[in-house]
């Protein structure tokens, strides 16, 4: 799926993130996800700092993944970022490729809510401020 709000980002599992058998540790996705995360979000200039600048937090309260076939160290990466629900909270769509083939080796998805700093309150609907980044109506 491809939206408006779609970013991917390149990398290659370290040496450091492979187990004996060179098989990237299913742990390790989660930082492939936060990197393609935070790509996403820079995108509408709403990043972690432009968060907290806003007045919001937006922790991470869901994450599931499905691994469908092994990456291997060294092997050229493409994580895929999709923002596909954005009015009452973040729900951001993964996907991990072979770079080289396009095939899909992970599937994963977050959702992220607002909780607003003063109050420590979480927000049952998303904040004015992230329409506005996102060029939407409430």
């Amino acid at each position: 799926m491809k939206t408006e709000f779609t970013v991917e980002v390149t990398l290659s599992p370290a040496f450091h993130d492979v187990d004996v058998m060179e098989i990237v540790w299913h742990g390790h996705y989660v930082k492939y996800f936060e990197i393609a995360r935070c790509a996403l979000l820079q995108s509408f200039d709403y990043d972690y700092p432009q968060m907290r600048a806003s007045g919001y937090a937006w922790p991470i309260v869901d994450l599931r993944s499905k691994y469908v076939r092994p990456a291997r160290y060294g092997q050229p990466l493409t994580v895929r970022a999709t923002l596909v629900e954005w009015e009452n909270r973040l729900k951001i769509d993964y996907q991990v490729l072979d770079a080289g083939t396009g095939e899909v080796l992970t599937r994963a998805s977050t959702i992220q809510v607002a909780v607003d700093l003063a109050s420590g309150e979480m927000c049952f609907a998303s904040p004015p401020v992230l329409f506005e980044r996102l060029g939407k109506t409430p």
